[in-house]
């Protein structure tokens, strides 16, 4: 073993404190870098795969009906690759497990196994057989919620007839990789399921022998989607089309890619944070190291070690620390990403997903924090390659003395002598302390981040399923119903109140912005859906006009008084113009609310209903789902306890483990900032240390100069760290304004008084261990001269 590298191992020995903290500091990094760029490849990669083998559609419509003869005119439309061209219809289930009724989605399917465009995987059974119209395929997720099995059986109300399907096999589709209904914004897998059925039997059940009422195609490569769409639009329109959608408006897939570009967002965000602080760490470790080594390195040089082999010597100290840091956030980083993955399991179904931690990963794992390390310690390296010998081997000249700002003020007699030690040391050293401050305010903001996301979901549930959403059970029917229907609810078992609503499909157009949504009709002095703005005030609903979400007005870029065109997709589809009268604040889907009465109008239709939001008498649910089960005119029951249920669980799962992982890493930070911070400051300052404390202080006073240094630093960190933690969230919401949903900047007092206990613990425990090394300074030792 060479001089020098004898050398480093006792450099590493002397510095172990130091050195742990901040390899641990590099490993969060490294971990958080590793997690995301693994999960991130697992889920690209299996959507990718599942897509392409099983043929996902690059375009979807949906229609009232159209006879099959129009299939080869779509098949002929410029860019069409392959038509797939389906019957789909929710209807109501009766689960034999579940008390309440549930939501099944009829996907008619060839008789004969073919492949098709979004393909079937089956995981259990077989395909069904010609012939029989009782034979069903029912999607993986709702069997397991459901503890459905091979040859259990579903009652269905099939078109007003109350059918038996038997379950003969268990699939999956890339179509539905995220099971939802398309209206929630996490999956009820016991309440809504997929289940493919034969087109004859269900084309038949459903009047649609020889017609179909879904289509989706594929494209050529080289095709234009948009130019697809429209020409598909032109030829669906007299058929009741309701507007064609290319994949990335595809529900399932959307919420995948959202969870892709997240992944990818943060593999860059967060780690940025953890190797910057490492850096600045490695930066303040290696020019103290320098400062103390000035003879070594004249020695170094006096006996021909030229430039490149002492900044090689330096430089291979900070590389060992940070190859130490990045092996064990690698080993960290795959464990988490296997965990993170197997958590995404619960919400995308594919056929295979499997986690992948690839050689490629490691190496930029390597190269992140080795490239990291280098940059924060350039100007320590430089430092110790300038030296000349000759003023290496002098001592390193004395701080220069200047009156601080309290002593020009007149205020120092105010103040005893250790507070004055310890701000006059503050201020002679404000960038160090200013960094300090910034490392300990990074790991309070990512503490603050990680309670933000609880109390940005706990605020969803209060604000829209509490305030706005207030029916307990909402119901759709099949098809628009006359008023009288209203009256009818009202003498369901347990109803105690019963509001109806008008959804018409529109194509929302403002100037040459158009969106694919819908027209909600409700009741203007309604009590179970109401529209409030952001301080959960009502906004009224007037006799004309519409009232928009404020993320739908942002898209269609239009402000109140604008006129709002409307081509309704539905009955004799009129093209309409009304104006946009106010704004709502919603954090869930995309919304444009009209006066019920006004929309019946605007439609010129009598009193119409499309479904009816219900308070229910708990007591008497069991007899109403009893009844709900049999009832033909229903399409979907949904339950607003069941939800906020699931709502809850989902989120309160996934962000435990988040907010358990951001906990460990911030306090890690905190932890490496202080104790590297005071161990430096100590070994910088243990002549004078040691001084004092031979002029008659004693072990408890040269503590708290020392300590207090950090305690102030931290007290002042901690408002900071609130601030970039604010400002964090800020960031966050603005990433997660979707169309499906938004997250509201809401961070509670709560959130801020956990990051400040937990970085009072952090730095309490830090401070004891620098409390420990301080009882033990050698005071002949340190005061022995380096001349």
């Amino acid at each position: 073993m060479v001089a020098l590298d004898q050398k480093l191992l006792r450099d590493l020995r002397h510095l172990r404190g130091q050195v742990i903290a901040i390899a641990l500091i590099v490993a969060c990094g490294i971990a958080c870098l590793v997690t995301m760029l693994s999960a991130y490849d697992s889920l690209q990669l299996s959507q990718q795969t599942y897509y392409d083998r099983y043929q996902f559609a690059d375009v979807f419509a949906q229609l009232k009906r159209a006879p099959d003869s129009l299939i080869e005119r779509i098949a002929e439309l410029p860019g069409v690759q392959q038509v797939q061209t389906r019957v789909v219809v929710d209807v109501n289930l009766d689960v034999p497990s579940l008390p309440e009724p549930a939501t099944g989605r009829l996907i008619a399917i060839p008789e004969q196994q073919t492949p098709m465009l979004n393909d079937l995987f089956i995981r259990q059974g077989q395909y069904i057989e010609p012939g029989r119209r009782d034979q069903v395929l029912v999607s993986e997720v709702f069997a397991q919620a459901n503890h459905l099995e091979l040859g259990d059986t579903l009652g269905a109300v099939i078109n007003e007839r109350w059918q038996q399907l038997r379950i003969v096999g268990i699939a999956l589709s890339p179509e539905y990789v995220y099971e939802i209904r398309g209206v929630e914004l996490f999956p009820d897998n016991q309440r809504f399921g997929v289940i493919w059925m034969g087109r004859e039997a269900l084309g038949t059940a459903f009047d649609m022998d020889g017609a179909f009422n879904d289509v989706a195609l594929s494209l050529m490569p080289s095709a234009n989607p948009a130019s697809v769409i429209f020409r598909l639009d032109q030829l669906l329109k007299p058929y009741g089309g309701l507007g064609a959608y290319e994949r990335a408006d595809q529900i399932s897939h959307q919420f995948i890619n959202s969870e892709i570009e997240s992944l990818a967002a943060t593999a860059v965000m967060v780690p940025f944070v953890f190797l910057g602080i490492a850096a600045f760490l490695l930066n303040l470790v290696l020019a103290r190291l320098v400062s103390t080594q000035r003879d070594q390195i004249a020695v170094l040089k006096a006996f021909g070690y030229d430039n490149l082999a002492v900044g090689w010597h330096y430089l291979k100290l900070v590389l060992v620390i940070t190859l130490l840091g990045a092996g064990l956030g690698t080993i960290v980083g795959i464990g988490l990403g296997a965990v993170i993955t197997e958590n995404y399991a619960r919400f995308y179904h594919f056929p295979v997903l499997r986690y992948r931690a690839g050689l490629q990963i490691m190496i930029t794992a390597i190269v992140v924090s080795g490239g990291a390390a280098v940059l924060g310690t350039f100007t320590a390296v430089k430092q110790a390659v300038s030296l000349p010998p000759a003023e290496a081997m002098r001592p390193e000249p004395p701080a220069s003395f200047r009156r601080t700002i309290i002593e020009r003020m007149g205020m120092q007699q105010f103040i005893p002598p250790v507070g004055q030690i310890i701000l006059r040391n503050l201020e002679r050293r404000s960038l160090q302390a200013s960094l300090s401050i910034l490392g300990i305010a990074a790991a309070v903001a990512i503490l603050v981040i990680g309670r933000y996301f609880e109390d940005a979901t706990n605020y969803m549930i209060e604000a829209q399923f509490r305030q706005v959403q207030r029916e307990d059970v909402t119901l759709v029917f099949n098809e628009p119903l006359s008023s009288r229907a209203r009256y009818e609810l009202t003498h369901l078992p347990g109803v105690m109140q019963a509001e109806p609503f008008r959804a018409v499909p529109a194509r929302l157009r403002f100037q040459h912005q158009t969106h694919l949504s819908g027209l909600t009709g409700l009741e203007p002095q309604g009590e179970l859906r109401r529209l409030l703005d952001q301080d959960f005030y009502p906004v009224p609903l007037p006799d004309q006009g519409v009232v928009l979400t404020t993320k739908l007005a942002e898209i269609l870029g239009v402000t109140p008084g604008d006129p709002l065109t409307v081509e309704v997709l539905e009955g004799e589809r009129p093209t309409r113009t009304v104006p946009v009268v106010g704004f709502v604040d919603e954090l869930i889907g995309l919304g444009a609310y009209m006066d019920i009465h006004a929309l019946n109008r605007l439609m010129r239709e009598g009193p119409t209903l499309s479904g009816a939001y219900l308070t229910v008498d708990a007591h008497h649910l069991e007899q109403l789902y009893t009844q709900l089960k049999q009832t033909p005119a229903v399409a979907s029951v949904a339950l607003r306890e069941r939800v906020i249920t699931e709502f809850e669980k989902t989120i309160g799962g996934s962000f435990a483990i988040f907010t358990t992982v951001l906990v460990i890493f911030s306090s890690v930070i905190a932890f490496g900032v202080v104790y590297n911070v005071a161990r430096i400051a100590l070994s910088e300052r243990d002549r004078e240390l040691a001084t004092l404390r031979i002029i008659g202080f004693t072990q408890g006073e040269i503590a708290v100069i020392l300590l207090g240094e950090q305690a102030i630093v931290t007290v002042v960190a901690i408002p900071f760290g609130f601030a970039l933690g604010f400002g964090l969230a800020a960031l966050i919401t603005r990433a997660y304004d979707w169309e499906l949903f938004r997250f509201p900047l809401i961070v509670t007092p709560a959130s801020y008084a956990f990051a400040f206990v937990i970085i009072f613990l952090v730095a309490l425990g830090s401070g004891g261990l620098i409390r420990r090394q301080l009882n033990h300074l050698d005071l002949i030792a340190v005061l022995k001269t380096r001349e």
